[in-house]
């Protein structure tokens, strides 16, 4: 088996081709062992040993003879014994000598090979077993490395996080941060000194002691509230410090209240943010609820989508967050750059998206063929962002269908990540946009489209193929406010598509007022007019309205012509018909018009400016360019203002108009239900203002003549009516806030 075997032969031939000694030596079998012929098979083996084993196989010990180390058989055979092994061996005959070389030799030759190519072998296992271990270890390794930079990034933004409620802290801790405000505003009449308001709170305190107003355990507690800075305390004081004590004490005494309410946590998503990003009224509502709500002593925020067209400079200590935020989308993870900053002393986190869409990079806020693509994107991003802070607020305030989809998004997928303790409250200011879409969308943002395309959930009421986002607002949320109780009685009339769903969820609707921000829209102090003025004092009004018609060339009638505004930021076809109409009702009646406002629609934008060139050779200005600060000095000259506004069912314009005493001209919508009384409805005493029923122009017109009409004949019934819509409270502080407190407590 030895001498016929392949291994043998080849390993003969490779010492032959390796030694010229065994060159022309000749391998013979003396007998052929079981057929096989050693001189065939050496011909028909190829060498493949390699060449480093060539100097064993090359051994002295095969010019020596056969030292008789094992038993002789017949014909030559010898049997031979080494490792264990045993075979039959042949007698080989050399060329050069003639001398046979044992078998022995040749055997301890074949067994040196074997044992080399054994060995070589073992180390080739464990050089390939190491290089697969060190693979192993670089995997692990290049893991370990993802897992640091993930847990850096991680503690990066835990950082930012107590960093922002640090910056929280101190501004809840600085005396003077929320009442400084108040009082730096131009035409002020109370100077307070911030640092001193607390020290001023407990000399009341002491005072009060003294006359028997409080007692000494009452004043105590009523004192440790001051020492730990109590922003209710220092408002209450800030608003009634003109009282005497005892009327004092009883104002303070509500805060020793053991059911006194607690600040909430309130996290504001939405896409509009006044004065940053600003195209209907949700920007001034957002802004003003948020302050509001801040007064009260709660903690709010807001999270907005950092459009490229957004009026940052409005915002304080703008900075790029060194976290990324990674959202999914599409099937992706997909990277978001964070931004911080304050508007009004409100926090607020812009989300900028790394998305190859450019979702927020446009000059537009809405009205985009992917804006679901856009704003679902947007809310799942700003619950990630959430989840990833380890933000837990009490109420997540939702608004319009932009931010609907938050909803389901919370319940059906954040809701069990820290999020447990937060309840969801979404306002809709217009219930006419829904935004409907495939069902199969859902799923781009994360959510199940064959869990939520059904009856009882986002599948529209109307078309069953599609999905509603604004029904998921609905169905999805604890509560469902709307501008007013009116305009949530009529939803159920009015329906928009939506019956069955409102009266599946009647019970979570609430109406309630939007107020008016008073730290911008107060003629006492507005810093953007020539005078200011108050029901007490008029006379600033009047200088007001002097200094605009010299602005704008309106010099061939008296003063006491009456000046009609008309204001309309975002003009649309309808309003556009019932501008001309009122601009045609004023000029017949030789009163001055002045309208301010412009349209992202073409053609509506081409009839504006023809007529502007018309109006300037009449008694009437068109302003193509809206600007806030002209707005200001519109509103404030005014006689008569016309609120156009008839697609925002929440326009406060008429509430502005009263603020500035203007008598507004509006259509008498539900959210403004109470709010403009028309002066031949009722009595004198009660009456503000003028109203249409429907959105012709002729009825615009009608109501407008008789507005003129009084102002020409009855002086003091015009007076009236002045004097009962500036006396009126529109501030959020007023009711509204309240409400709002109230309606978040009910769902917590």
């Amino acid at each position: 088996t030895i001498c016929g075997s392949p291994d043998f032969c080849q390993l003969s031939q490779l010492a032959t081709m390796e030694s010229s000694s065994f060159s022309s030596r000749l391998f013979q079998c003396h007998g052929s062992f079981w057929g096989w012929n050693a001189s065939k098979r050496l011909a028909r083996v190829r060498p493949q040993t390699p060449r480093v084993l060539l100097p064993i196989l090359v051994s002295s010990s095969l010019s020596e003879r056969h030292r008789g180390d094992g038993e002789s058989f017949p014909n030559g055979h010898i049997k031979t014994q080494g490792n264990g092994m045993e075979a039959l061996q042949a007698p080989v005959l050399s060329e050069e000598k003639g001398s046979v070389v044992g078998t022995s030799d040749m055997m301890k030759l074949f067994n040196d090979t074997q044992q080399n190519m054994l060995h070589l072998n073992k180390q080739r296992l464990i050089a390939v077993e190491k290089l697969k271990k060190s693979k192993m270890d670089n995997e692990l390794l290049l893991a370990r490395i993802g897992q640091l930079e993930a847990e850096m990034q991680a503690s990066a933004a835990h950082c930012d996080v107590l960093q922002r409620q640090m910056q929280t802290l101190e501004s809840k801790l600085n005396e003077g941060s929320w009442w400084l405000e108040k009082h730096e505003r131009k035409g002020s009449t109370k100077k307070v000194d911030p640092p001193s308001i607390f020290s001023k709170l407990m000399l009341r305190i002491d005072s009060m002691v003294l006359i028997g107003a409080l007692s000494t355990s009452q004043a105590g507690a009523l004192r440790s509230l001051v020492l730990m800075r109590d922003t209710q305390a220092g408002e209450i004081f800030h608003r009634h410090e003109d009282k005497d004590d005892k009327e004092l004490a009883q104002d303070l005494l509500s805060l020793l209240d053991p059911n006194r309410r607690h600040g909430l946590h309130i996290v504001h998503i939405c896409t509009e943010l006044a004065p940053v990003a600003v195209s209907g009224v949700l920007g001034a509502y957002v802004t003003g609820l948020s302050r509001a709500l801040r007064r009260k002593g709660n903690f709010v925020e807001v999270i907005l989508p950092k459009y490229v067209s957004a009026d940052l400079k409005h915002v304080k200590n703008l900075r790029e967050m060194p976290a990324e935020l990674y959202s999914f989308f599409g099937g992706h993870w997909n990277k978001n750059k964070l931004w911080t900053g304050v508007v009004h002393g409100i926090p607020v986190t812009f989300i900028e998206p790394f998305h190859p869409g450019g979702f927020f990079s446009r000059e537009h806020f809405y009205n985009y063929s992917d804006d679901f693509e856009r704003f679902t994107y947007f809310c799942r991003a700003s619950l990630e962002l959430l989840v990833r802070s380890g933000k837990q607020p009490d109420i997540l305030h939702l608004h319009n269908w932009q931010t609907a989809a938050a909803a389901p998004l919370f319940w059906d997928i954040f809701v069990n990540q820290g999020l447990g303790g937060t309840r969801i409250m979404f306002t809709c200011h217009d219930f006419k946009y829904q935004c409907v879409q495939e069902p199969h969308k859902l799923a781009l943002c994360g959510l199940d489209p064959q869990q939520l395309h059904r009856p009882d959930r986002l599948q529209d009421n109307l078309n069953h193929r599609l999905v509603n986002l604004l029904k998921g607002g609905i169905v999805y949320s604890n509560k469902v406010t709307t501008p007013s109780p009116q305009y949530a009685k009529d939803l159920i009339i009015r329906e928009h598509g939506l019956k069955a769903t409102l009266i599946t969820h009647k019970n979570k609707f609430e109406g309630i007022y939007n107020g008016l921000d008073e730290s911008i829209w107060n003629p006492r102090h507005d810093p953007l007019l020539p005078s200011n003025y108050s029901l007490e004092d008029l006379s600033g009004k009047a200088h007001c309205k002097e200094v605009l018609r010299e602005k704008l060339g309106l010099t061939t009638s008296s003063c006491s012509t009456p000046l009609v505004g008309c204001i309309a930021p975002q003009v649309s076809d309808l309003e556009l018909e019932l501008m001309k109409s009122a601009l045609n009702c004023t000029l017949m009646k030789r009163a001055e018009f002045v309208f301010m406002g412009s349209s992202k629609v073409p053609h509506i934008q081409k009839i504006l400016d023809s007529l502007q060139q018309v109006s300037e050779k009449k008694d009437g200005c068109v302003l193509v360019k809206y600007d806030e600060s002209v707005a200001h000095a519109i509103v404030a000259a005014s006689d008569i203002l016309v609120c156009a506004s008839i697609n925002e069912p929440a326009s406060q314009m008429q509430l502005i108009a009263m603020q500035y005493g203007a008598v507004p001209v509006s259509k008498q919508e539900s959210c403004v239900h109470r709010s403009v009384i028309d002066a031949d409805d009722v009595a004198q005493s009660e009456a503000t203002g003028f109203t249409f029923q429907s959105a012709k122009g002729a009825d615009l017109m009608v109501a407008l003549s008789r507005a003129i009409d009084l102002m020409n004949s009855d002086t003091e019934r015009w007076k009236g009516l002045i004097r009962n819509g500036m006396s009126k409270d529109f501030s959020w502080d007023a009711i509204c806030v309240d409400a709002y407190m109230d309606s978040y407590q009910s769902i917590l």
